[in-house]
Formats: structure tokens, sequence, C-alpha cells
């Protein structure tokens, strides 16, 4: 792992959790008070070199809901959404927990999203895959800001590589340019929720 982007992560993680806690109090309880359930939605993600580790997010969806309906797939005005989760989702705050995870060395601020384990069916690691596989996934990510989930599975994984291409040339600086643009692309709340389809490729979480 590069030591400048690891340094970077744990300062900014460290920060962002120091001066964001009270917003993590707030939302925990209104999740708790809006329906039944944990706080926290745990999934088991495909990470750096094909590992698997735990990722976490505020639960936005009622619970057991990957188990109905269109499964790991959601959608605007999906009936399994919380009111809660809609405004978590709309706003992104359902990743915040993720900070958590660039803490653990699981995941960074900048990265490739993690698939879940069935994104992967069909992709050997042989292909194009490898070069996404060897960096740790990110909360945000050249893909995230460049059409998050309106974008197709191949060109997430075009957009991925071109990422790691361009990490391995500029090193930290890379991830500093889109850190700068990841505020805007969170707020203007374009591309939150994928578009429904019939046949999904790949699969917005709870």
């Amino acid at each position: 792992m590069n030591p400048g982007k690891r340094l970077l992560d744990l300062v900014i993680a460290s920060l962002v959790l120091l001066i964001s806690w009270p917003i993590f109090v707030v939302i925990a309880l209104l999740i708790k008070l809006d329906s039944k359930g944990p706080v926290l939605f745990l999934q088991s993600r495909i990470g750096r070199n094909g590992r698997l580790f735990r990722m976490y997010k505020f639960r936005t969806m009622v619970v057991n809901a990957e188990n109905m309906g269109t499964g790991l797939f959601s959608y605007s005005d999906d009936p399994r959404v919380t009111r809660v989760g809609k405004y978590l989702r709309g706003a992104s705050l359902d990743e915040l927990p993720q900070l958590f995870n660039v803490l653990e060395g699981t995941m960074s601020l900048v990265g490739p999203r993690p698939p879940v384990v069935h994104e992967l069916d069909g992709y050997g690691l042989e292909s194009q895959l490898v070069l996404r596989l060897s960096v740790n996934p990110g909360i945000t990510g050249l893909a995230q800001i460049s059409g998050r989930n309106t974008l197709e599975w191949p060109e997430k994984i075009v957009l991925d590589n071109q990422y790691v291409e361009r990490f391995n040339r500029l090193g930290i600086l890379e991830d500093l340019l889109l850190l700068l643009r990841t505020p805007w692309a969170v707020l203007s709340r374009k591309d939150v929720i994928e578009p429904r389809r019939d046949k999904p490729e790949d699969g917005v979480t709870p």
C-alpha cells in the first residue's frame, strides 16, 4: 500500500469523524425512531486482491430487505427504503460509517467502489478486474463522480482502471483532485439512485 495514500486516509478520516460525531448520533437516533432494526447495515464486499471484508453503512431499508422484492437492486420509490433512509441516500450520508473501514485499512477515501460478490459473476480475475482490484476500494472515486449509479458495470470497470493508472502516475495528487471534486457530486444529488432496469447488472445495497 502506498504510504502517502495511507497517511492521507488516516488524517482526513480521523478529522472528519472528529468533526461529524454529532451527526452520527443524530442519524442513529433517527434510524431507531423510524424503523425496527440495527442502525448499521453490514455487508460482505470484495476488497483489494479479491479479499472479502465487511463494509459499514447506515441502514436505509427495512430489515432483511435484501431477501425481498428485487433483492440487492434498489431503485427510486423502492417501498423497502425507510423514510429516514430516503433522505440519507439522497445526501449520501448513509456512506459515512465507511470512514471506519478507512481507519481499519479495508477501504480508502478514494478508489473503486467495492463490489458485492455477485457483481463479479462472469469476470475472472485474469480479466480487466486485476488492475481494479490491485488497490483498496474507496468511498469516492472516478466512477462515483462520473455518473455513479447511472453507469453500467462495464463502464465502471473502465473508469476504475483509469483511476488506478492515473494514481500510479500521479500518486496522492490524483486522490486529492478527486476528493476536491466529490463535494459537488454529493451536493448535486445527481445519479444517487440507480435507474430501474428489467435486468439489473449490479445492485445498490440497503
